[in-house]
């Protein structure tokens, strides 16, 4: 069925974000502080192995060496540049406000922060994309089947770690994906493998930034870098190599 792998995903997120708001009540405040810095410190290597993939590359005689310097550089100034005029941040951050008061958790003050965070940890990501295409075009969801088990238990922790703003995450994950399972057949021909390769790079870029926000509050509006991602797929049909 069409669209299985978005329901299943988002379906994992409120799963995983229910396990963890249970467990939420049965820690101290230092067992719940540590598990906020585990995540943290999880989410940022989980963007650098995602970046190191595609800049590393082994030369002769088995050295390594690094690239796409240039490309990271203008993807992220013009991602920053455009999300910072439009602010899309306040944008994720007023319906997290609306969510809250919506939700019956209006005395909740990490609410928003807890929905913003996992929004965009499970939101980013070259897993997405390529399951919601292949999803919408031939029926097949075991890439989305696959992050819905990671999605799982990435919020499973948050929600133990940030608060039950996080299983709230499930609904931009059903938006985006379902959005873009519909638009499947238009979207394919952009998706190449040096479009994947440019999304997957800066998208890692952006998790590791999230990882940090986690570890030492709020010091990058990562939201409002989620433009870069656009430059980056656009770049792969530049005739230059950045």
């Amino acid at each position: 069925m069409i669209g299985f792998g978005t329901l299943l995903n988002a379906g994992a997120i409120v799963v995983g974000g229910i396990v963890g708001m249970l467990s939420h009540g049965l820690l101290r405040e230092r067992h719940q502080e540590i598990l906020n810095m585990t995540c943290g410190v999880c989410v940022m290597f989980i963007g650098i192995a995602g970046a190191m993939r595609y800049m590393l590359s082994v030369g002769a005689g088995g050295a390594l060496s690094s690239g796409r310097e240039m490309f990271i550089v203008l993807s992220l100034v013009l991602g920053a540049l455009v999300g910072e005029t439009i602010n899309i941040e306040h944008g994720f951050e007023r319906f997290g406000e609306w969510l809250k008061q919506k939700t019956g958790n209006a005395k909740d003050r990490n609410f928003v922060n807890a929905f913003v965070t996992a929004s965009l940890t499970v939101c980013i990501g070259a897993m997405a994309v390529i399951g919601s295409i292949q999803d919408g075009i031939y029926g097949d969801w075991s890439i989305l089947g696959t992050k819905a088990i990671l999605d799982l238990v990435i919020i499973m922790v948050m929600t133990c770690s940030l608060g039950k703003g996080s299983i709230f995450s499930a609904i931009p994950v059903f938006v985006l994906e379902g959005a873009m399972t519909l638009a499947a057949r238009l979207l394919r021909p952009l998706m190449t493998d040096a479009a994947m390769a440019n999304l997957s790079l800066v998208g890692a870029i952006m998790i590791f930034c999230v990882g940090m926000n986690i570890v030492w509050g709020k010091k990058i509006r990562v939201a409002n870098l989620l433009p870069a991602l656009v430059f980056a797929v656009g770049a792969a049909f530049l005739p230059i190599a950045l």
